[in-house]
């Protein structure tokens, strides 16, 4: 098999990825909680009556691709854009002959926006309009969540659908689909179940890079036309077939359980295999930040400093060196003294919120409020932060550690009751 055995009508080679992305839903594998037989999203596809809406989820979960079976079947005009890219210059120019294809010809525009966290805010202002006028459908793709990164009137308008990393299942259907398939591999090449499940396995549901393994170890065959384990092993980067999908998780649970338990050794160790088993680097950054947070709290805040400036290391000087500010964050949370105060207080607060009705904003802290005296130009002036129904409620319990043990203290002095 030669590498430009498959080639677009223009010539152009395309990859067994792009080659095999699905048409229409029928082709469509996984997601589905989102789209099985009856799923709200399935049938709003199947009529065409198309919703603003967000996919979210991980890479190669089948977003783009949903998002293409749409471009494909609806009667409305499709545009693609990048948000990271976009302006409101041209954010205008696609409303406006929006609003010309609705005007002349009764069509409506979906617009798809890619990495729609990325989007400027500036261009969400000029998008949420012709969002809520129906000027055009929004579609936006995204791997992060967007509560934090878009304006809520644009979050509100939209159905946000989230896709899951593909099960097993579903990956071993999508690559026997492209063995066989005209688009892909033609049933040129058999491949063994040991190697099927290794690539199942260690693809870590990421269909694109196990479609970019499987097309490599065909290429690499000459005298056979069975694709086995050393042809994929082979074929994948020699940092990634160190690690399969359940070795992956419970690695990373060694090393985040270490870390809680002041294992510096042990979360070095876990850290160090990661490592070489060629895990995201800002993946493990961002694992530091979470227990700086979780497990070290108030009891070192410093320590969710160390491990957000790990973390800009890792970006600001790649690899290998910013492993070194990776190990120091690493020993920092393990030898910083413990406490999930913050967390278990944060979750105190949304059982309440959870539990009980939207109680209105008490009138001393409402925007505007005549009532409201600064606490710093008054000191011990009593106001109402809490609605009333919520006031004997206790969220925040300090810990008798580190540098918390002076907010214990503080505590203890009003005779604060400490039991949960």
């Amino acid at each position: 098999m030669d590498l430009f055995d498959y080639t677009s009508a223009g010539g152009e080679y395309k990859p067994l990825a792009e080659r095999m992305r699905p048409k229409r839903l029928s082709e469509f594998f996984g997601q589905t909680h989102l789209l099985g037989e009856g799923k709200l999203l399935r049938k709003l596809i199947e009529s065409d009556r198309i919703p603003s809406m967000i996919l979210q989820g991980p890479p190669s979960s089948g977003k783009t691709s949903l998002a293409a079976i749409i471009r494909e079947t609806t009667k409305s005009n499709f545009v693609h854009l990048n948000a990271v890219s976009l302006s409101v210059a041209e954010l205008r120019e696609t409303i406006n002959e929006a609003k010309n294809e609705l005007r002349l010809y009764g069509r409506k525009t979906i617009v798809l926006l890619d990495e729609i966290h990325a989007l400027k805010s500036n261009v969400q202002m000029t998008l949420l309009p012709a969002v809520e006028d129906g000027t055009v459908t929004l579609i936006g793709l995204t791997t992060e969540s967007v509560a934090h990164d878009l304006i809520p009137p644009l979050v509100s308008r939209c159905r946000t659908f989230t896709f899951k990393p593909l099960e097993k299942e579903d990956l071993r259907q999508i690559v026997r689909r492209a063995l066989q398939s005209e688009d892909g591999l033609n049933g040129r090449f058999e491949m063994t179940e040991e190697a099927l499940d290794y690539l199942v396995d260690v693809c870590n549901g990421d269909i694109r890079s196990a479609f970019n393994a499987l097309e490599m170890a065909a290429y690499s065959l000459h005298d056979s036309n069975v694709i086995e384990l050393s042809h994929i092993r082979e074929a994948y980067d020699s940092r990634i077939n160190s690690i399969s999908t359940s070795d992956f998780y419970d690695q990373v649970s060694a090393f985040c359980k270490s870390m809680r338990g002041g294992q510096t050794d042990a979360a070095l160790y876990w850290l160090a295999r990661l490592l070489d088993s060629g895990v995201d680097p800002l993946y493990i950054a961002r694992r530091i930040v979470v227990h700086a947070s979780e497990d070290v709290g108030m009891a070192n805040p410093h320590a969710l400093q160390i491990a957000v400036a790990a973390k800009q290391a890792v970006e600001f000087v790649g690899m290998p060196e910013g492993r070194l500010a990776l190990a120091q964050a690493t020993v920092y949370v393990c030898e910083s003294p413990k406490s999930n105060s913050v967390y278990k207080a944060l979750g105190r607060a949304f059982e309440a919120v959870r539990q009980h009705r939207a109680y209105p904003v008490p009138e001393d802290v409402r925007d505007g409020s005549k009532s409201y005296l600064n606490p710093i130009d008054h000191p011990g002036i009593r106001m109402r932060y809490l609605p009333a129904e919520l006031e004997r409620h206790r969220f925040y319990i300090p810990q008798n550690s580190g540098t918390e043990s002076k907010i214990y203290a503080k505590y203890a002095g009003r005779g604060a009751d400490f039991r949960e």
